[in-house]
């Protein structure tokens, strides 16, 4: 396996991963995902492309997910493709596959065959449902996956339908975050004995122990399963987001008593009698007092109010004004690369910070360079028109 120790600060550097080797096998969702963060933290990502577009395929220009990759175009069903892979993967420490399972094996590319040609290869699974149990074979996507793990119905208010988080919950919370975990902890055993493993990341696993704290709550009898009624939930009244007379909302997380004395002093309402904020029962009286007091500005004029104090409170943001936030754009948040306004690499390093070093990986764009650069001179070249 490749391996270049980090350079020091002050030289050219693509991440803590510098060196490290990843095959990805196209997918959707949270493996790209994975692969992206890998990508970001330094390593040489080659994405294997299929002939023809993905269900959800658009503009891979834009596919914000495939930055920092390079991109080769396999048929996996064509005589030498499967052998194709396996090549990459006896050069890769890492290779990321989302299929469902038994996929990769009928194709060729699966643990075995790919560990035979490198005993020291990490083989990360991204599944929805897992490599086993009942519902291993079945398709499904991330509301699914959450819905049956217990998370989507902590979300949403209590008279109404859960809320659903986007795939951000399940996909990438609970899916490519733990995919990404696995595979670098694998890593370093492989390092240390020589010898690769199979991570089985399963959205249905991964956002179960994201729950861990609630299932402590749920036993010290602090948690209610019946949505909307906890305390960090939006059933406090100090821990929501409330509706401005514009249309806009501020979100409010005074938990602490200090925050909170200051929250409800800049809300206009330290004067008046509150009742006990400790007692649930009183929690429908203030969010009337909240939600009457929040209705009589705008989002902007609350902001103001609040900002630069430890109120705990904020303006929910779209996604273009936040890249624009003073705080956000002061740490570099958000950045402009490759003509497109995207999510810097996170998180941070002190030594080997990393890098947005390519843009989103168009099919089959690389074929040449990783030919040369992974010693592997039989990659063939894309089909004419898919450059």
């Amino acid at each position: 396996m490749s391996h270049h120790p980090p350079d020091p600060p002050g030289r050219d550097s693509a991440g803590p991963l510098d060196g490290v080797r990843v095959v990805e096998l196209a997918g959707i969702g949270p493996g790209p995902f994975a692969a992206m963060l890998l990508g970001d933290l330094g390593a040489d990502v080659v994405r294997v492309d299929r002939p023809t577009p993905g269900p959800l395929a658009g503009d891979p220009a834009h596919d914000v997910t495939n930055r920092n990759k390079r991109s080769v175009m396999v048929d996996l069903k064509a005589p030498g493709g499967p052998e194709t892979v396996r090549a990459l993967a006896a050069r890769a420490d890492i290779l990321v596959e989302g299929y469902r399972p038994g996929v990769a094996e009928r194709l060729g590319v699966g643990p075995e065959e790919c560990m035979a040609a490198n005993p020291a290869l990490v083989y990360g699974r991204m599944t929805g449902w897992g490599q086993r149990g009942p519902l291993a074979s079945r398709a499904g996507h991330d509301i699914g996956y959450i819905a049956t793990a217990g998370a989507l119905s902590m979300v949403g208010t209590a008279d109404g339908p859960p809320a659903v988080p986007a795939n951000l919950l399940g996909d990438y919370a609970g899916g490519s975050l733990y995919l990404t975990t696995g595979v670098l902890a694998a890593l370093l055993t492989a390092r240390t004995t020589g010898r690769g493993q199979v991570v089985d990341a399963a959205i249905v696993d991964g956002t179960a122990h994201l729950t861990s704290l609630f299932w402590g709550m749920l036993a010290a009898g602090t948690w209610h399963e019946a949505r909307g009624t906890n305390l960090l939930d939006g059933g406090c009244p100090y821990y929501r987001a409330y509706e401005t007379g514009d249309g806009g909302w501020m979100a409010v997380g005074a938990l602490e008593p200090r925050f909170y004395t200051t929250f409800v002093t800049l809300l206009g309402l330290a004067g008046n009698d509150l009742p006990d904020r400790s007692d649930p029962r009183n929690w429908p009286e203030l969010q009337a007092l909240f939600t009457a007091r929040f209705a009589t500005a705008s989002r902007d004029e609350w902001t103001v109010v609040f900002e630069g104090t430890d109120a705990c409170v904020a303006p929910v943001l779209s996604l273009r004004e936040a890249a624009a936030h003073p705080h956000l754009t002061g740490r570099g948040t958000y950045t402009e690369a490759h003509g497109v306004t995207q999510p810097a690499p996170a998180p941070r390093f002190s030594a080997t910070p990393g890098t947005l070093r390519l843009p989103p990986a168009v099919p089959g764009a690389h074929t040449a360079d990783v030919a040369r650069d992974w010693d592997l001179p039989h990659l063939s070249a894309p089909p004419k028109g898919r450059r």
